[in-house]
């Protein structure tokens, strides 16, 4: 899907003023339809991954930079915002709760004008070189100064003191997530209106062709550069409210497995597209919070839907929604329902199929010792028990087969229908506009 010449048009959807109304609401009336402490905490935490994955796509989506030390600048924004937090606990310093996340963000930028000045030098694969090995700077020395950093037990904090707030003090989980949901909107907001911005424009055309940008009297450094430090704020914000839900920073946060995280949801979620980074945000907190409970496997669950995501739908999981978007308002989609749910239908079935060939096959390695009964889905499986390899391998060749002929099936169809008249499409589309 060519979606990269596009990006001007299909950053959101029409009507953007009622697209972030809509937005602000799902944040309010979250809490109501999932009021559980569990559920709070996740929700904080998908908020806080929001801003972060929007921070990153500002550097890979919109201006084609890779890096592989995205971390660093939330990270330590979150250690300066736990100092701050400290500070302002033992009465040496001023600071109201709800500003802890700004000097986090403040934090970020210190650290991505410092850093961004030598990786921002070079485009490319040597500047994701040069991120990385920034980040694997700064995670070494979170372990050698511990004044700091805390060594491996981090520094830890609490966020109720002084006064409250118009009432609020912090320390129940729903005011701390409607203060998190608070800055999810409005960094959202300030973030898509930088894209709309010349700075936003330029920083397009420098991903795309920097050559040509320093033609017409543009510096590609300089442009780059100015999108680092708005990317480490913003990052710099999401460790400040992370730093507020935990309550304690670790060396983790400026890791690269954290970096590794932002770079892949972001992608799962479409860097092409200004809501892909949301949807990538939801998707990290779901994978680290509930698939990891599910499964031992989840690790490998994440590989393989970033490797079938490479392979077949680069736009992420929003090029997937606009397409069907697309396919809605051309009438396209009623025409194909039926071969594109079997399609749909097919696929889990293979997937269901080849996950408990993956259940049994780390339970052997999980188990050794003994005969263990495994509860997949309902279904009791066996790992010793040859007869269950049997019948998995059978249900994956079968689905496989039941896949490829409803995948053919489909491609007849929507070959057939692509390739008709508008008219033949939206029969009605005629009528319709003679009626108004």
């Amino acid at each position: 899907m060519q979606t990269r010449s596009t990006d001007a048009k299909v950053m959101m959807v029409p009507n953007t003023r009622w697209a972030w109304a809509a937005f602000a609401c799902v944040l309010a009336a979250m809490p109501w339809l999932f009021h559980s402490s569990f559920s709070i905490t996740m929700l904080s935490q998908m908020g806080i991954a929001i801003i972060a994955c929007l921070s990153y796509n500002m550097l890979l989506g919109q201006g084609g930079m890779l890096s592989f030390g995205h971390a660093v600048y939330s990270g330590l924004g979150a250690y300066l915002a736990i100092h701050a937090m400290n500070l302002a606990a033992a009465g040496n310093l001023w600071l109201p709760v709800p500003l802890v996340p700004l000097v986090g963000g403040l934090g970020g930028l210190f650290f991505a004008a410092l850093f961004g000045y030598v990786t921002t030098k070079k485009a490319g694969t040597p500047f994701a070189m040069i991120t990385l090995g920034m980040g694997e700077l700064v995670f070494a020395m979170s372990l050698m100064f511990a004044e700091f950093f805390g060594g491996e037990a981090g520094i830890s904090g609490n966020r109720v003191y002084g006064r409250p707030l118009l009432g609020f003090t912090f320390g129940p989980a729903i005011e701390v997530y409607y203060l998190i949901a608070i800055y999810t909107f409005l960094c959202a907001v300030a973030m898509y209106g930088l894209t709309q911005t010349p700075l936003g424009r330029i920083l397009n055309a420098v991903r795309d062709n920097p050559e040509r940008v320093e033609f017409i009297g543009y510096d590609p450094q300089r442009v780059r550069y100015l999108a680092f430090l708005s990317s480490g704020f913003f990052a710099g914000v999401a460790g400040g409210l992370g730093a507020v839900l935990f309550e304690i920073v670790t060396a983790e946060v400026v890791g690269a497995a954290r970096s590794g995280a932002y770079l892949l949801f972001t992608f799962l979620g479409g860097a092409t597209f200004f809501f892909g980074p949301m949807l990538g945000g939801v998707l990290m907190v779901l994978a680290f919070m509930l698939l990891s409970e599910w499964t031992k496997a989840w690790l490998l669950y994440l590989g393989l839907a970033f490797m079938l995501m490479v392979m077949f739908a680069p736009g992420g999981l929003a090029s997937l929604v606009m397409l069907h978007v697309q396919w809605i308002r051309q009438g396209r989609l009623a025409k194909i329902a039926g071969p594109y749910l079997a399609l749909i239908l097919a696929g889990v079935a293979v997937f269901l199929a080849a996950a408990a060939l993956i259940e049994m096959v780390y339970a052997l390695q999980l188990n050794a010792g003994g005969e263990e009964v495994l509860r997949f889905l309902g279904v009791d499986l066996r790992p010793r028990a040859l007869s269950n390899w049997l019948a998995c391998g059978l249900a994956l060749v079968v689905s496989s087969a039941w896949f490829e002929w409803t995948r053919r099936a489909f491609l007849k169809r929507w070959a057939a229908v692509s390739s008709a008249p508008a008219d033949e499409v939206l029969p009605d589309a005629s009528a319709t506009r003679e009626a108004h």
